[in-house]
């Protein structure tokens, strides 16, 4: 029997936001901008809260409860977007770069989208399955280190390691006073003086498999991160997003 394709959902209900935050967070988990951006519109005396202008990047406010405006039109709350992108090598994930490189919000210049940031990091030497979302509970709860979601990267090395030396990387590296280990590592293919390992984390430090792999002195070729939980980047072509289902949400939330 042939199964029917399962279908996308663009968007998702919102979630409420609890409690009181500052404005500029606010304007930031409404889906309207970043935070800094929102800085730079509440000094140029833009945002009003119940009819006053405010111009302290810092005042408590009810996103939920308190009538925000921006140029005189009311924010209203977007409803949730969830995407997953395949970052090709080369951009950098932040909003706005001061050197002029590339971004990730390059690769959703043509979709009609909220404000979304990125769910954590990929440098900009690395690349794969990235999160974007404008949902920061949602957000936070896959970057707590206390959830211990599995991250998986498809990493090539110059070197072509034997299994004494898989060995050596499973137990680690002390870095700067750091502990740095991966839940897996494994050999998946070598050949000549390459080899592509999989390495599995479930906590995000800095730049963690490169400094670990540079403290036995493997230059990194190659960093791709094909999986997150047991959500797989799949056949989506670089530099390409599309928007999460239902069942793939319902998989990061396991």
């Amino acid at each position: 029997m042939t199964r029917k394709p399962l279908r996308q959902l663009p968007e998702f209900p919102r979630r409420p936001i609890a409690g009181k935050v500052s404005l500029n967070r606010a304007l930031s988990k409404l889906g309207f901008c970043s935070r800094k951006q929102a800085e730079l519109m509440i000094a140029e005396g833009r945002v009003r809260v119940a009819g006053k202008v405010a111009r302290d990047p810092s005042l408590r406010v009810d996103p939920d409860r308190d009538r925000i405006a921006v140029d005189g039109a009311q924010v209203a709350a977007e409803r949730k977007v969830y995407l997953m992108l395949n970052k090709p090598r080369g951009l950098v994930t932040t909003r706005d770069d001061p050197d002029g490189r590339g971004t990730v919000y390059d690769c959703l210049a043509d979709l009609d989208l909220p404000f979304v940031s990125p769910v954590g990091r990929l440098d900009k030497a690395s690349e794969g399955l990235l999160l974007m979302t404008n949902d920061t509970r949602w957000a936070n709860g896959l970057l707590d280190p206390a959830s211990h979601v599995a991250k998986t990267y498809h990493v090539q090395i110059a070197s072509a390691p034997d299994e004494k030396m898989l060995e050596r990387f499973r137990q680690g590296a002390v870095v700067d006073g750091e502990l740095l280990t991966a839940s897996s590592i494994a050999l998946l293919r070598s050949g000549g003086r390459t080899a592509w390992l999989e390495i599995v984390l479930d906590e995000g430090r800095n730049r963690q498999i490169r400094r670990m792999l540079g403290a036995f002195d493997i230059e990194v070729l190659r960093l791709v991160r094909v999986a997150i939980g047991r959500l797989q980047l799949g056949d989506l072509a670089k530099g390409k997003a599309r928007h999460l289902t239902a069942v793939e949400l319902a998989m990061l939330a396991a």
